[in-house]
């Protein structure tokens, strides 16, 4: 009886029991969708265990949305055919995932797509992606490149100069570790480009790159012949300079069959990879080849080139770069250096004597030398990537050759005191934002300004440091005690003390029969701070009254002890009207000292429209990542959630606001939020996590609470 109960409930359901129970979980669409025997016959042939599976799920699903149950029962008989059970369940997940996120078309898309899912899944143990691998190639692009290059997910790949667009995920290749090497290849690949001149230009007057292809009769082909033998010559200086990262590649290029390479495309190829070859003899050879019938194939880590994106930013980077740079010499002419020691080029300036203790380079040409500090040896390394130049040629010579003043002082007032944005030539930023139902990027969507927030006569700060006379000089004390910090450094080769730590492992060293360390001793050592911090002001319309006042008087607080410390320091306020009208208003620059025109500017900060975050946060991380600190900071001082009038609210004001900020993380930055709205646990983890804000929820402890709030910050 017992053994024919187990053989009775082993059996699976009829095809008629099963319509039976799909037509009742998807009763709101039989009307429309009739032909549901076709998927119950199949699952009849299924097991008891299978049939549950399936019908379990379509209950699950069909809560959500019944037209995809009917999608899910429609198409399962052969995903059971295709599948397993984990992959079935996975590709269950992903449909209600993409449901959730974009809607119902592309949820059932999802679900019709069997054949490609199953595919994807098989290929899933060797795929690598870039978002679990892009804080490993930004290391690896921080180690290769003297600019700093940001990493994007793009459908090509290819670089602007200033960001690498890097494909989702690869699965070229059968095996995880060379996936991961295609990586690695196509950012040194990127590298090169910038670094050994692909796009670099003579001169200042010459012409850009795709000038020079564009003038033959199939551009389209000139480019291709251009960027197929530019990349052997690349190959060939990676093979230089990377050898490690060569051998590597080698073995990608080894799954490659063997092709046939015309003796013209041979000789080219000998002549570009010889080390004094540059990117004119690669343009050389383009004449002589346009006339072969066949191009050797790309290799696997050969990018695209979007010659005018490449342009456009280079123009952007030269004009604002070679601005600073020509400031900075001017006031060096004004000092009394000669142009003899201005006549020095990159070269020569990477190889001079550098004095750590100063943060200096020497350079001594003729009988004069000149020190040129680090952050101008940067701009000049970058711009000497993009045009091959002298330092004295950054100055701008009049008729009788001497430095025109004037038209200086015309460049001096277009330049961004910051030195470190990305500003195009009408004086304003585009940046992308983060769209969550496409999850992808809305390309160059926001247009932000810079403007100086506008000076009031309000006798603000002084009002303020009356008011808070007691705290003020409670926070210069404190402020005092923690400009540096005494720390004691253990495994020293010579100290005050011993380090039993060290004691203890050399013993066991010894033992083992090795040679002993010589580091067995601590000794202290004073560290300095080494902050950079950017206060994120909201100066939206909500913040009007009251709390207008006590952003003021934290701002005067927050300058009055931050100067006691030292510590690098700008202050933003932000708001605006639609993603048209980003405003950022400068309130002090990072090299702009607490003075009097600051205070003014404290005095001045008002009320104004909306607060749109994503944008500003991309900005200011811009500015501060180019900062050289070991802590970089951005504090957000605000009231209440992203909001904007062009629909900028919600749920996706806030997933963009948490992209960003996770670019900020990505890009070394630590962001933080003050605020003194009370709903703030309702959005504020889901945006900087559960330890990154802190609320303040009575405004008028505001401005005690900020300077506190830092110190704990910074030590």
């Amino acid at each position: 009886m017992t053994e024919n109960k187990k053989s009775h409930q082993s059996m699976g359901l009829s095809a008629e029991a099963i319509e039976g129970k799909i037509s009742s979980l998807l009763e709101t669409v039989l009307s429309q969708r009739r032909n549901i025997s076709g998927s119950a016959r199949s699952l009849a042939k299924c097991s008891r265990q299978q049939q549950d599976h399936v019908l379990s799920w379509l209950s699950i699903i069909t809560k959500t949305n019944t037209e995809m149950g009917y999608q899910f029962i429609k198409n399962v008989p052969k995903a059971l055919r295709k599948m397993n059970h984990e992959t079935i369940e996975k590709w269950i997940i992903h449909s209600m995932d993409i449901f959730d996120e974009l809607g119902l078309y592309p949820g059932t898309e999802v679900l019709s797509q069997v054949d490609r899912f199953a595919k994807e899944e098989a290929r899933a143990s060797i795929t690598v992606t870039l978002d679990k691998t892009v804080m490993i190639l930004d290391h690896y692009f921080r180690g290769l490149s003297g600019r700093e290059i940001h990493i994007k997910a793009g459908n090509d790949t290819y670089t602007d100069t200033e960001t690498a667009w890097l494909p989702k995920k690869i699965a070229e290749y059968s095996s995880k570790k060379d996936n991961f090497i295609l990586y690695k290849a196509k950012c040194a690949h990127l590298w090169a480009q910038i670094h050994h001149g692909t796009f670099r230009r003579s001169s200042r007057n010459s012409k850009w790159l795709s000038e020079r292809l564009n003038t033959y009769s199939n551009p389209a082909l000139a480019i291709k012949i251009f960027s197929v033998l530019e990349a052997y010559r690349l190959d060939a200086c990676i093979s230089r300079t990377l050898p490690g990262l060569a051998l590597e590649m080698a073995t990608l290029a080894r799954h490659d069959a063997v092709e046939y390479i015309s003796p013209a495309w041979r000789r080219a190829i000998k002549h570009i990879e010889n080390e004094y070859a540059s990117v004119e003899d690669t343009i050389g050879f383009v004449d002589e080849l346009y006339v072969e019938s066949e191009i050797p194939k790309s290799k696997p880590w050969q990018s695209a080139l979007h010659l005018d994106e490449v342009e456009a930013t280079t123009s952007v980077r030269i004009n604002r770069e070679s601005i600073q740079i020509r400031d900075w010499l001017i006031k060096q002419i004004e000092q009394g250096i000669g142009s003899e020691a201005l006549n020095i080029r990159a070269e020569e300036l990477t190889q001079s004597d550098y004095d750590s203790s100063r943060t200096r380079w020497k350079s001594q040409t003729g009988s004069q030398s000149i020190s040129i500090p680090e952050t101008i040896a940067k701009l000049f390394h970058s711009t000497s990537l993009d045009v091959d130049l002298s330092l004295s040629e950054y100055l701008i010579p009049t008729s009788n050759g001497e430095t025109n003043s004037k038209l200086n002082d015309q460049h001096r007032d277009r330049s961004f005191d910051d030195s470190n944005g990305l500003s195009p030539l009408d004086g304003g930023y585009y940046y992308d934002e983060w769209d969550f139902q496409r999850q992808n990027y809305r390309k160059n969507w926001c247009y932000l300004r810079e403007i100086d927030m506008p000076p009031s006569t309000d006798p603000l700060v002084n009002r303020t440091l009356e008011k808070y006379s007691g705290l003020v000089l409670q926070l210069r004390r404190t402020f005092e005690g923690i400009r540096g910090v005494d720390r004691r450094l253990k495994r020293q080769p010579e100290g005050d003390d011993i380090d039993l730590e060290a004691i203890v492992e050399a013993q066991s060293v010894g033992m083992a029969g090795h040679e002993l360390p010589d580091r067995l001793f601590t000794k202290p050592k004073r560290l300095e701070r080494d902050t950079a911090v950017i206060f994120m002001v909201d100066v939206s319309g909500s913040t009007k009254g009251w709390i207008n006042d006590a952003e003021r008087e934290s701002l005067v607080l927050l300058c009055e002890a931050i100067e006691v410390l030292g510590d690098q320091y700008a202050i933003y306020g932000f708001s605006g009207m639609t993603r048209k009208r980003c405003e950022l208003y400068r309130i002090k620059h990072f090299h702009e000292r607490y003075n009097d025109e600051v205070k003014t500017r404290i005095a001045g900060i008002k009320p104004k429209d909306y607060t749109r975050m994503g944008v500003t946060i991309r900005h200011l991380t811009y500015l501060l990542r180019n900062i050289e600190a070991q802590t970089r900071l951005l504090v957000t001082l605000s009231d209440g959630k992203p909001d904007d009038y062009d629909g900028y609210r919600g749920e996706y004001g806030i997933e963009d606001t948490r992209k960003a900020l996770i670019e900020a993380r990505q890009a070394g930055i630590h962001p933080f939020c003050i605020t003194i709205d009370k709903t703030a646990r309702d959005y504020l983890p889901r945006m900087y996590g559960e330890a990154s804000y802190t609320l303040v929820s009575d405004v008028k402890k505001l401005p005690g609470k900020v300077s506190e709030i830092y110190r704990r910050l910074t030590t």
